[in-house]
């Protein structure tokens, strides 16, 4: 199955970071968190790389693709550690650190983009790349995604 869009979620981030920032200088909304509070918003950017990282390291000790542009190449199939609690911690990752983003620029008008990441990412990648694990996994992917959520969570 072809994705959706041909934009790696990398791209995404970096996209959203620059709209956040945009909507803030032409539309800053009520200024919510003044400095030195705003600052901790590096705390939640660094949990968002610290969820990335893990979740890299266990696909590289697994040996399988870390490519989301190409998930037909993926080669096993992760569900301990931080995928036991995320099917998609990178992508996770990337929305936690988007709101400690958003806490730093203080307003409220960053948060207005914030909302919309999860359901777009899921909807152009997420989507497409759980149709190839499905197909590539079978069962045992089905399995999974019973038990653990999209974004985050155990379900039973």
């Amino acid at each position: 199955m072809r994705l959706q869009l041909r934009i790696p979620p990398v791209a995404w981030i970096a996209a959203y970071g620059g709209a956040m920032w945009a909507v803030d200088r032409v539309a800053p909304l009520q200024q919510v968190i003044g400095s030195p509070a705003s600052k901790s918003g590096w705390l939640l950017i660094m949990a968002g790389a610290a969820v990335i990282a893990t979740a890299v390291m266990q696909f590289r000790r697994a040996r399988t693709t870390v490519d989301p542009m190409h998930p037909a190449k993926a080669s096993a199939l992760v569900r301990s550690g931080i995928f036991a609690y995320s099917r998609n911690p990178m992508y996770l990752g990337m929305a936690v650190g988007l709101g400690g983003w958003a806490l730093l620029l203080g307003s409220l008008s960053p948060w207005l983009v914030v909302a919309s990441f999860a359901p777009l990412l899921t909807w152009l990648q997420i989507l497409p790349e759980e149709a190839v694990l499905s197909t590539l996994f079978g069962h045992d992917y089905d399995e999974y995604c019973a038990r653990v959520g999209r974004w985050i969570g155990c379900k039973g």
